[in-house]
């Protein structure tokens, strides 16, 4: 339980000190009006509070990755608490804090934008393809989610195809209506479904008979299936996700003030992080490596997920820790649609004020999530990890870019840009669904591709600080 607490406190402790380094770094400045101001339109562009800001972004980025990821890499063992630690505190909250910042600075700015601002034209083309396959992904695994736990509370006795249909409409709904509409307003009620079921099980862990296990650096895992890269594309949110890169522009075009930005941005990864930490423990607490891997082979992570909440908490309070987990597939599907409308009409620069507009763009995304819905779960999720932690990799090298042209310092996101990359290329490489390399050759030739990768980001980044020099010395 030592491991367990100090992972908390260390959470709590980067967000107090590691934030605020980067915070120093970026110098946000109120004096400049954000998108939420300058930009208005009463549909994606609407001023609203900090708290009600935090909250959305917590539900936001927080999908089925930060219950049903660490549930999966509890099999790795305490190994794992390690990833959703430190990768939280340097890696995932610094690229979050960053994408939403760089979109303020950038009139709310998507991802695709950003990439064809500071990594080159050609590279929007290649993001806005990964962003929309991502979010499309997303979507997907987010409404068979939450459907199959629907499905368990209601012991089947409603049609799954029926469950399916009603979180779909739900998405539509949040897709295309304005934002303070439903999501603002809805939001905070099930942000204080999640906490209430995650505190519960998180408390009633700690002072239950189980006995959450110490640290060791042992691969414990069932299959012996390799930490690197396993582990990184198995926990995701909660550690680091580039599905999160598609999720705080949302917010950058509803945050009041630049200084709002530690806290929604840097905090809720770390809120977040806690999350998975709590969930990760549960699991290695009350199964063996083995059980959990049946269950989970059984049906999928809700079976554990399910498992778990009621064996802490009992029936009643189990169920509402159950529709805290149901929240936030939920929460993060219906803006990951939102997210995907909103790229689109960037990209082929369609106003989204009319209501026609809106559906023109939003109809055919949901007919094919609603066909991906026939693949296997566990094929999607495979594909979707894959596209998310490349996406983390593209917003970090974003962040990398925006610092180093700057004239700032750039080595914050350089080494988890750097990191992610290499495991990146390691798992495409090495995976079924990507080339099935033998794994060491994949090691080798991964590092080969992100040397390279990385040389010539350098390259283009002194030609892009030239050309920041001569713009500042015309403005001068």
């Amino acid at each position: 339980m030592v491991t367990f607490f100090v992972s908390i406190i260390l959470l709590i402790v980067g967000y107090f000190t590691y934030g605020k380094f980067i915070e120093k770094i970026f110098v946000p400045t109120d004096s400049r009006d954000t998108p939420a101001i300058s930009a208005a339109d009463g549909v994606d562009f609407v001023p609203m509070p900090k708290q009600k800001n935090a909250m959305i972004q917590l539900l936001n980025i927080a999908g089925t990755g930060p219950i049903f990821g660490p549930i999966m890499g509890a099999l790795f063992g305490p190994v794992a608490f390690l990833w959703i630690v430190f990768g939280s505190i340097f890696a995932g909250a610094v690229h979050d804090y960053l994408t939403g910042m760089i979109s303020i600075r950038n009139k709310g700015a998507h991802i695709p934008e950003l990439a064809g601002k500071f990594l080159g034209k050609f590279s929007r083309h290649i993001v806005n393809a990964f962003s929309l396959l991502l979010l499309v992904l997303v979507g997907t695994v987010f409404v068979t989610t939450p459907a199959s736990l629907i499905d368990i509370l209601l012991d089947g006795k409603v049609a799954f195809g029926v469950i399916l249909g009603f979180i779909f409409i739900y998405f539509f709904l949040s897709t295309i209506l304005p934002i303070d509409k439903i999501i603002g307003r809805i939001y905070p009620v099930l942000g204080a479904v999640l906490l209430f079921g995650t505190i519960a099980i998180g408390i009633s862990l700690i002072f239950s008979d189980y006995t959450i296990p110490e640290l060791t650096l042992v691969n414990l895992h069932p299959d012996n299936l390799p930490i690197f890269p396993i582990l990184f594309f198995t926990i995701t949110c909660g550690a680091l996700s580039g599905f999160h890169a598609t999720q705080s522009p949302i917010i950058s075009r509803t945050t009041q003030k630049e200084s709002q930005g530690r806290y929604i941005f840097y905090g809720m990864m770390i809120a977040e992080a806690i999350i998975a930490m709590i969930w990760a423990a549960a699991a290695m607490s009350l199964f063996d490596g083995q059980t959990l891997s049946e269950i989970i082979a059984g049906g999928t992570a809700s079976a554990a997920v399910n498992e778990i909440a009621i064996t802490l908490l009992g029936a009643v309070a189990g169920t509402i820790a159950v529709l805290g987990a149901i929240v936030l597939p939920v929460t993060s599907g219906d803006t990951a649609f939102r997210a995907a409308r909103s790229i689109v009409a960037d990209y082929l620069n369609i106003g989204q004020k009319k209501a026609i507009n809106r559906l023109m763009i939003a109809i055919p995304l949901f007919v094919i999530s609603f066909a991906l819905t026939f693949i296997d779960f566990n094929i999607l999720w495979r594909y979707f990890s894959w596209a998310n932690q490349s996406t983390a990799a593209i917003a970090l090298w974003i962040g990398t870019m925006y610092l180093f042209i700057k004239g700032k310092n750039y080595f914050v996101s350089l080494v988890p840009a750097i990191f992610m990359t290499y495991m990146v290329f390691v798992y495409i490489l090495n995976a079924k669904i990507g080339f099935n390399l033998d794994l060491n050759i994949s090691f080798v030739l991964g590092l080969v591709l992100t040397v390279v990768l990385t040389f010539g980001f350098f390259r283009r980044a002194k030609r892009n600080r030239v050309d920041e020099i001569e713009v500042d010395m015309k403005a001068a």
